[in-house]
């Protein structure tokens, strides 16, 4: 029993002092390392990190001042600790960047370079109140589009922290995670805009993740869960307290979408001024999206609300090590307490609210959306009321491959199985003879507890098409139309109660094939 006390006080003793050693803080003003905004310091810096890593650690501290560097790699037990007005700059020679575990993106480019890497190294981070700037229109006007480093890219690493640091002027996406677990990311502002592909949070393939209270402002996605790899999914995600504003997507699955997502849940994010989808939920390359719930969401000033796509676009992205994968799934996803007020003019004329659909033989599976309230522009016409969306199983998957418009003002949805559509309200600024609802090759649909608008001239409020067993409840509408339920094609078992339909003469009109 002494000889076991013994070792657990000596086991004690030197984990006392590799954390202490790993603590060591080096300043490196004091080791050649110059702030003059000028001089680039890359080799400087990366021996400071890898004596730091080599010796069990270090904090690798950069105190006021501006500091130009090409690639630099953390590595083991290191982490860049930076003062509130010390600022990273990349150099604007890309000659001084390194490509690190290259890959292809959704839209075929090779990317891979990067400012701040790790690779496959553990316990890193970057924190403090310093800047991180990219300088990405400096960087790209030395390397072209063929050649544009990431700001901050982590790959194959685990026990990551970025905190508080502020993340700018990336020449592509701002940060990139992948094949990576135990990432802590949190109090980060990212401002990346200007140039093509200035994504915010990319998480790929990445697992055991959490980003917490961050202020995201880009030009691409601002939060955006990519699996570019079939061997890694991305799961155990939590999201929570962000604030984005975007030229395209705020929350985004996919478009590169091979391997699965699970176990994600995002809530109370802001999303405002942005030029796309708030929510966007992709899977075209094969994965299997499940267990994923959505919540307390505002938007305000976003072209469309949500998007939800399983399609067979089936793209490869690192053709050496992996192979195409069939059409996966979607299931098991709840998007709820939603309040959105959609932008007037949007990638689709009139606007839309919610998009969703799969692919022939391929359902959406048990969707639930609840307590959804949307006000939309409105504007559509009899003749938008009978758009044919096309399917479109292989394109890339945005909303504007939709085009030119929507059948339905509010939720338009093909191919599903399982839905569940509760508590949905709309709001309707202009008169729109579309529908509310449409439902297009379904099975199991549910929909209650809803209040929407129709309008004078208006076919239905609610449009079945080919879909078999539906229970339409506690529905209620003002405005006219010809019926509250249009039951069309091979449609069967479908009911409604409780709905409250006012001037509307017909609960459910059956129209036969």
């Amino acid at each position: 029993m002494m000889l076991k006390r013994f070792f657990k006080i000596v086991f004690l003793l030197v984990l006392t002092h590799q954390i202490s050693f790993a603590q060591e803080s080096i300043n490196v003003l004091q080791h050649g390392v110059l702030a003059d905004g000028k001089t680039v310091n890359t080799k400087a810096i990366q021996k400071l990190i890898d004596e730091g890593s080599k010796k069990g650690g270090a904090i690798i501290h950069f105190p006021a001042g501006q500091y130009v560097a090409g690639t630099i790699l953390i590595k083991d037990n290191v982490t860049l600790s930076l003062d509130e007005k010390a600022e990273l700059l990349g150099s604007t020679n890309i000659a001084d960047y390194q490509m690190v575990d290259a890959f292809r993106t959704g839209n075929g480019a090779l990317m891979g370079y990067c400012f701040i890497g790790a690779v496959d190294a553990k316990n890193v981070g970057i924190i403090g109140g310093g800047t991180i700037n990219g300088r990405g229109k400096d960087v790209l006007a030395s390397g072209g589009r063929g050649r544009r480093p990431f700001l901050v890219r982590f790959v194959r690493s685990t026990g990551i922290v970025v905190k508080d640091v502020k993340l700018i002027n990336s020449t592509a996406w701002t940060t990139h995670f992948f094949a990576c677990k135990g990432i802590d990311i949190s109090g980060v502002t990212i401002k990346s805009r200007g140039l093509g592909n200035n994504d915010g949070f990319d998480i790929d393939c990445s697992q055991d993740v959490k980003i917490f209270n961050c202020d995201i402002d880009t030009g691409d996605d601002g939060l955006c869960f990519k699996t570019t790899w079939s061997q890694m999914a991305c799961k155990n995600i939590e999201v929570k307290g962000l604030r984005i504003t975007s030229n395209h997507g705020a929350i985004k699955f996919g478009t590169e979408s091979m391997a699965p997502f699970e176990n994600i849940k995002i809530s109370d994010v802001y999303i405002y001024d942005t030029r796309n989808g708030g929510i966007k939920i992709n899977s075209v390359d094969g994965a299997q999206i499940r267990n994923v719930e959505i919540s307390n969401i505002t938007m305000n000033n976003v072209r469309t609300p949500m998007l939800i796509r399983l399609g067979s676009r089936l793209s490869v992205f690192r053709k050496d090590s992996d192979t195409q994968q069939k059409t996966g799934v979607i299931e098991n996803v709840t998007i709820k307490n939603i309040n959105a007020k959609a932008a007037n003019l949007a990638q689709i004329d009139p606007p839309s609210g919610i998009l969703i659909t799969g692919v022939p033989g391929h359902d959406i599976k048990n969707l639930t959306l609840e307590n959804i309230d949307i006000r939309i522009a409105g504007g559509g016409n009899a003749k938008h009321a009978r758009q044919v969306v096309p399917e479109v199983e292989t394109a890339y998957p945005e909303i504007s491959t939709f085009k030119p418009t929507i059948p339905a003002y509010g939720i338009w949805a093909r191919h599903v199985s399982g839905l569940t559509l509760k508590n949905i309200s709309f709001t309707v600024d202009s008169t729109d003879l579309r529908p509310a609802f449409i439902i297009e090759d379904g099975k199991n649909v549910t929909i209650s507890n809803s209040r929407v608008p129709t309008f004078e001239g208006a076919e239905a409020v609610i449009r079945l098409e080919n879909v078999q067993a539906a229970n339409i409840t506690q529905v209620s509408t003002t405005g006219k139309a010809k019926a509250l339920v249009r039951v069309e094609g091979k449609s069967t078992d479908v009911k409604a109660s409780k709905n409250k339909f006012g001037e509307i003469v017909k609960e459910i009109e059956i129209i036969k094939p």
